[in-house]
């Protein structure tokens, strides 16, 4: 055979080579796996980056929309959002005002904003995802030398002995012991500096060292104290028990198996905001010290707390709509795949007559209806579901100084709007 002939039959096998070797990259069967996590993307992308005011245009409902409006009229909120689903079907969401007035852009039905504590239902449905991978138990203790959080500093820390004998359980259902004696040390940040003479905030490893080092205001399980510091520490133990963040550990085996996309970690300043994340607006115009920088005075709702900081406590920014899935999947109904089992739900949401106890809701009442409601001065949330069915959610950005009384007229809302115009929601499912 001639030298060409030889020099050109080589190169067309390694062409052949290279054009088989593309074509079985290509067209190769996927495994299950594979498939299952395109799929996921494939549906997160769908329904969360899709959905706008339009979806929900339905023009029997315009008269709850002007209802709706005249509540914002009446607290001055700038923005709000509302979603409505029914039997695990996401049926009504829209946007109304502002999300950011300065730059002239309006709510949408996807935008995000800060939950406050509807983090907490989160959290809690995150430990009980533990607690059924037998990776921790409710009872299991959180500090001294068979806890949890075991590290010698922490350990080392303990001022009071009764410390050692809180749970998981007590911190789940805001009994570990802590009072609000001092303040509450996820928000007086700019106090504890100052007491401690530290130069900048300190961080949660250090603040957890700061609260050891105090006594607790009652026996651990014998009393009951609204803590964002127990969901913080929760936030920390699941850290320990994964290896992975708080944040990622919850991503990855709650959010994204439960198709609730547009989850994200609060930020503190608005130069750091999150894709599709709105303008928040404060409740007076009255200038507070950065938590971080001494002397510097900023918007209380852009630097007068760390909002990264509070983690599972209050830590999330997401959409009404991503709420309303989340609660679906930790529901114990068939029609969207709940990520808990039947039994972590009921132990979630068993109601108790004396006090509210429950694990992540606010309150689970003797009807049936389950309650999370979210505060910060920069932001509102309320998550309410009924035993029909129905899940009805509202998120706002802007702060109101009225406490308990606000949240009450944001539930007095929601039973007006279901009373007069649940009947009207059209039956359909835009997930």
């Amino acid at each position: 055979m001639k030298r060409k002939n030889i020099k050109d039959s080589t190169i067309y096998i390694i062409a052949f080579c290279i054009v088989a070797f593309i074509a079985i990259c290509v067209f190769r069967p996927r495994g299950k796996a594979e498939e299952e996590k395109n799929d996921v993307a494939s549906r997160g992308n769908t329904w969360i980056d899709t959905l706008t005011n339009k979806s929900s245009d339905f023009e029997p409902l315009f008269p709850m929309e002007k209802e709706i409006e005249r509540f914002m009229s009446k607290w001055d909120i700038e923005g709000m959002s509302i979603a409505v689903s029914r039997n695990d079907s996401l049926i009504y969401t829209k946007g109304f005002g502002w999300a950011d007035r300065e730059k002239g852009e309006m709510m949408e039905a996807n935008s995000i904003m800060r939950i406050a504590s509807a983090s907490k239902l989160i959290t809690a449905a995150a430990i009980m995802k533990l607690v059924e991978d037998g990776k921790l138990s409710l009872q299991s203790h959180v500090f001294g030398a068979n806890g949890i959080l075991n590290r010698t500093d922490f350990t080392d820390a303990i001022h009071d002995p009764r410390m050692e004998s809180i749970t998981i359980e007590h911190l789940l259902r805001h009994q570990g012991g802590f009072t609000l004696g001092a303040g509450d040390p996820m928000f007086n940040t700019v106090e504890l500096k100052k007491a401690k003479h530290l130069t900048k905030a300190p961080t949660n490893e250090e603040l957890v060292r700061i609260v050891l080092g105090r006594r607790l205001g009652f026996e651990p399980g014998n009393g009951r104290r609204y803590s964002n510091f127990g969901y913080m520490l929760l936030s920390l133990v699941i850290e320990k028990v994964t290896g992975q963040s708080y944040w990622d550990y919850v991503q990855q085996n709650i959010l994204e198996p439960a198709g609730a996309y547009g989850f994200m970690p609060a930020t503190n300043y608005y130069a750091e905001k999150n894709p599709k994340e709105v303008k928040y607006y404060s409740p007076d115009a009255e200038l507070v010290e950065d938590f971080n920088t001494p002397g510097k005075m900023v918007d209380r709702c852009y630097g007068g707390a760390n909002i990264n900081a509070l983690m599972g406590a209050g830590g999330w920014c997401t959409s009404a709509a991503s709420l309303c899935r989340l609660v679906a999947a930790v529901d114990g109904e068939p029609g969207v795949k709940d990520v808990l089992r039947a039994e972590s739900v009921e132990q979630m949401t068993s109601h108790h007559e004396k006090e509210k106890i429950c694990f992540g809701w606010t309150d689970s009442d003797a009807k049936g209806k389950w309650s999370r409601s979210g505060t910060l001065s920069s932001a509102h949330a309320l998550i309410e579901r009924f035993p029909d069915g129905e899940c009805w959610v509202i998120t706002m950005n802007t702060g109101v100084w009225t406490g308990f009384r606000f949240t009450r007229d944001m539930s007095r809302l929601i039973e007006r709007l279901r009373s007069r115009y649940s009947y009207e929601l059209p039956s359909r499912n835009l997930w």
